[in-house]
């Protein structure tokens, strides 16, 4: 059971701010959605903390996977959240947000699930590590493209929101990985259980910011979502079949793709004054794909045939 223990604190994080929102969204006159950006930070600190220089290395190891990998991750994510979002009849904004989902790159939850489906590990840091480095230009540049009919999209803008929640902070985890070489055991033990709880956290403070939005267009939009991730992983996994990939990094593949950075969403649209409509796809998004990429992952790691 202990697989599903973080499926189960997610589900239980976004029911409680269902339920009782007000806990969620302020603390006398602090709203608690600032802390959504400075709490991706730290995840995305942890998530540097992983990794070593050499990573940056390894990437030549596996050039078939990583480059089928990054292919699928930015594209099919962002044409299927386009082509949902465009026949869902949703507003503007949250359509947008459906499509951001869709142009963020894979984070950290994927490679919990590679670790757990006992798939291509190194392939799955690979691709989260190079999906992030290059969503500065890649996901303003997809915005720009799918999204700028619904909302206006300042790509330089959302450039710099990138660098400064994502590219920043990981590079500060990479340094303190290298300059603490002797504490790494720490690091590894302590670091992914305080992102784990920083993305619960954000998933809560969204879900309680949006909850009305949330309750009035919820099923359509879960619907949407449902669709979004499936979809992600079934041709994740089957055109790596089709590229020659072995079993375990096909699935990697899957579980990379299906599997968004919800959270750089999430904080994506806290930067563009969005949170409580832009910020509804990401926040249903989160909760979903952690139980179907545990289930998955599960699934998985008990069959080693197809």
């Amino acid at each position: 059971m202990k697989k599903y223990t973080f499926t189960l604190i997610i589900f239980l994080a976004a029911t409680s701010a269902l339920i009782f929102p007000e806990f969620y969204t302020t603390i006398g006159s602090f709203e608690l959605k600032r802390l959504i950006v400075p709490i991706l930070m730290v995840i995305m600190f942890g998530m540097g903390t992983s990794m070593a220089l050499q990573d940056f290395y390894n990437v030549l190891k596996i050039p078939k996977g990583v480059i089928v990998g990054l292919l699928c991750q930015f594209t099919i994510m962002p044409i299927v959240g386009f082509s949902l979002a465009a026949i869902s009849g949703l507003g503007p904004e949250i359509v947008a947000g459906i499509i951001l989902v869709g142009c963020s790159p894979s984070g950290l939850a994927s490679n919990v699930m590679s670790y757990i489906a006992k798939a291509n590990l190194a392939l799955s840091l690979t691709l989260t590590m190079l999906a992030t480095v290059i969503a500065p230009v890649m996901t303003p540049l997809l915005m720009k493209t799918l999204a700028n009919q619904y909302v206006p999209i300042d790509f330089m803008s959302m450039f710099w929101s990138i660098v400064k929640i994502v590219i920043i902070p990981v590079m500060l985890g990479v340094i303190v990985n290298r300059t603490l070489e002797n504490q790494k055991e720490l690091l590894d033990k302590y670091m992914p259980l305080l992102s784990m709880a920083g993305i619960a956290l954000v998933i809560t403070i969204i879900t309680a910011a949006g909850r009305d939005s949330l309750l009035h267009i919820g099923l359509k939009l879960i619907a949407i979502v449902v669709l979004h991730n499936t979809i992600g992983y079934f041709f994740g996994y089957w055109i790596g079949k089709a590229a020659g990939l072995d079993l375990q990094s096909r699935r990697t593949i899957g579980l990379e793709v299906g599997m968004q950075n919800s959270g750089l969403a999430s904080g994506i649209a806290m930067e563009m004054n969005r949170i409580a409509t832009m910020g509804l796809a990401p926040a249903v998004f989160g909760p979903f794909m952690n139980i179907t990429g545990s289930s998955l992952a599960s699934y998985w790691s008990g069959d080693s045939e197809e």
